[in-house]
């Protein structure tokens, strides 16, 4: 299908399941964490409904879509011309049937949808406190990447009110966050299950964490080995490859 492109937009091939992803060159792109987080989530359990809080580009519901046998994922964007670049995206990869976007603030979803109705909630929330950093940004890579609409507790508490019992809740932040993470996931009855750090190289400290919890689980945490990204001539490894199907 073909789409109209705007003005500083891009159609960048995803190279798997011949899916592609519209892009602005001056907003905020997608990044590695967005398919290291989908590939750290790829082992749901067939036909499960989702949902993606702050879904962006909408990067992760499509990659979900190519790699796992979903039933439906509703993706929530809170602005409105990256709502509606996804939106094109998903009619691109004639994925009306399995991917929905909805232009939202998470903080409104009560309204919309009944609690405890999804099998799995995932985010790549904005990594950054409000007030933190640098903001001479344009107005979305602010929103991207610092918590101006909603907090790192809200995206939790969200994600709890819209999991079912034992759903699965999975999220990839910055290391430093780690503590607050926890914290918050347990005080919203999320039991932290999985973590992943991953690495850009390795002596050198980590850049990303992986997370899956699961709503109203008994306590026990797996930390699984190591992520890099890579290898000590600069070039992706291995396990990188496979995950973009290179």
């Amino acid at each position: 299908m073909e789409v109209v492109l705007k003005e500083n937009e891009r159609i960048d091939d995803l190279e798997i399941n011949d899916f592609k992803i519209i892009q602005n060159n001056e907003g905020f792109c997608f990044g590695i964490d967005s398919v290291l987080l989908s590939d750290f989530a790829k082992n749901i359990k067939h036909n499960t409904t989702i949902m993606d809080l702050g879904t962006g580009t909408g990067i992760i519901p499509t990659l979900l879509c190519a790699k796992t046998k979903l039933k439906k994922v509703i993706g929530v964007e809170i602005q409105e011309e990256v709502y509606e670049m996804a939106r094109r995206s998903i009619e691109l990869n004639n994925l009306k049937d399995r991917f929905e976007i909805i232009n939202e603030d998470i903080l409104n979803l009560n309204k919309k949808y009944e609690k405890n109705s999804f099998d799995v909630v995932i985010t790549n929330p904005p990594y950054k406190k409000k007030n933190s950093g640098i903001l001479n940004e344009n107005d979305k890579k602010i929103i991207s990447r610092h918590e101006v609409t909603a907090s790192l507790d809200d995206f939790i508490k969200v994600a709890k009110d819209m999991l079912k019992d034992k759903g699965e809740f999975y999220m990839v932040h910055r290391p430093d966050r780690l503590v607050d993470i926890l914290s918050i996931m347990r005080n919203y009855k999320i039991e932290p299950k999985l973590l992943r750090f991953v690495f850009s190289e390795k002596d050198q400290p980590p850049k990303l964490i992986l997370i899956k919890g699961i709503k109203n689980a008994k306590p026990f945490l797996k930390i699984e080995k190591n992520l890099y990204i890579y290898d000590e001539n600069k070039n992706y490894t291995e396990e990188i490859k496979k995950i973009y199907n290179k």
